[in-house]
Order: C-alpha cells, then structure tokens, then sequence
C-alpha cells in the first residue's frame, strides 16, 4: 500500500490566511441568510459554532474547494482542554509530540533529525490509539464538533449547502477510515512524522507538527482534504430532502433540522 505525503506547500501567509478567514466568514453568512437568518446571526466561533439556526442548534460551516484545516493548536490547549486530557491517552500523546521539539525554533533548526526521530514514538503510538474505532470516534467528535456541542457539519460545496448530523459523520468516518503513519518516500524523509486518515486507498486527512516556521511552531495542525470527505460522506449518507433550493439536507439530520418551519 502507497502512503503518500499530502504536502504541497507549508502554511499560508498573512495575507492568504486572513482571505480564507474572510471567506469563511462570507459562508457562514450566506448560509444564515439562505436559513432565514439576518445578517446579525449568532455564532461562537471558538466553540466551532460558525452560525446557530433558528432551533439554537449549531453548525459548523465549511468551504474552501481543497483543504479544511480542522485545528491547529499549541501546548497550552492540549494541556487545559479537559476533553483531551481524558480521552484515554490521545492528549498525552499529542502533547508528547509536541515536546519531542526543543523550546525555540532556532535551536530545532540546528538539529532537526534528533527532534523528527523523538516524535517517531509519540506519532507511531497515536496512530495505533487511533485505530480503536471508539477512540478514533471521540477524537474527531471533539475536532470537528467540539464534543457534540456542535450539532450540524454544513458544507458548501459547487453553490449549494449540504448539512449533515454529527452522529452521521462520527458513524461514517469512525467505521470507514484507516488510520496509519506516514512513510518515508525520500531518503531524506523521516517516517511516522504524521498519522494518516485513509479513505479506498488514499489520504483524506493528516495530524501533523508544524515545524517549518517560528510563527506555528509546536503547534500540531489537523487537516482534511475536502473532495475527499465529500465522496466519503456523499457515498454513504443518502441525500433526503431539500429545506430549499440552496440548502440540502442528509440522513438523520432530516430528524432536527428545520423544526422551526
């Protein structure tokens, strides 16, 4: 089996980054607004709540045509963030990835190999934490939906907003995804510097240390790649109606969404 890098190209700049939060922000509103939301929605981003519709319920509303980039967190996080502090062990291992690097970006960038084959471990035994379907299933419910406190995943995709249940995607993503650690395919490459989520044989989302610049250094990013997860999801949760003709709704979501109408 073929394990592939996802990297192309590291990081964004300021300017690239700030677009895409823009844009982000310009969905969030063109979704409350085709839900019957003024332009003064409620939102909470920092719990993932991009906008809350008319029953309080929460969504987390994603775009972009190539990548989401689902968290990028430091030390601080891991270590105050009960959620993953008790969550039989994955906590401890991303903070043990990133204390496999030394304090300051100038002193890894003297010694970059002692620091890749530190995080060897750490990546190898999160990796094989992650391949129990229960913990995968607790881990990208709090990733995604901040542990259930988000209740819909709304995706624009090609014009149109397609909503999905929180329970559909833990379903579908913990039972269809393989997980495993990134190869070396360069001599120059070290292996297990990521954990790879694998959906019929490729890439469709990576857990990976931010190393390549002082800016995010420490800090682990976790990121999928979206024509990837839209085929997952739209391969195995049916579409069931229309709320209207720019929002599309999918399995048991049919079950809350709307109830306000």
């Amino acid at each position: 089996m073929e394990v592939t890098n996802m990297r192309k190209k590291r990081g964004l700049n300021t300017e690239d980054a700030r677009k895409v939060r823009q844009r982000g922000h310009d969905d969030a509103l063109e979704f409350a607004l085709s839900i019957g939301l003024s332009s003064d929605y409620k939102n909470d981003i920092k719990a993932k709540k991009d906008v809350i519709d008319p029953s309080g319920d929460a969504h987390s509303v994603k775009s972009g045509e190539k990548k989401w980039q689902i968290f990028l967190y430091g030390l601080s996080r891991f270590e105050s963030d009960e959620s993953f502090t008790v969550m039989n062990g994955i906590g401890a291992l991303l903070i043990d990835c990133i204390k496999s690097f030394p304090p300051t970006f100038e002193e890894y960038e003297q010694d970059k190999n002692t620091a890749k084959e530190k995080l060897r471990i750490p990546m190898r035994n999160l990796a094989d934490k992650l391949k129990n379907q229960t913990r995968l299933r607790a881990f990208l419910n709090k990733s995604l939906f901040n542990g259930g406190e988000v209740n819909y995943l709304t995706v624009k995709h090609q014009g149109l907003f397609h909503i999905f249940l929180n329970k559909d995607v833990l379903k579908i993503m913990s039972e269809n995804l393989e997980v495993c650690n990134s190869r070396a395919i360069s001599s120059w490459q070290t292996p297990e510097q990521k954990v790879l989520f694998r959906y019929e044989g490729k890439n469709l989302g990576e857990l990976e240390m931010r190393n390549d610049s002082p800016v995010h250094y420490r800090e682990i990013r976790f990121n999928m790649i979206k024509p990837r997860i839209m085929l997952l999801l739209f391969n195995k949760i049916p579409l069931v109606k229309k709320f209207n003709e720019r929002v599309l709704i999918y399995g048991d979501a049919q079950k809350r969404f709307g109830r306000w109408k």
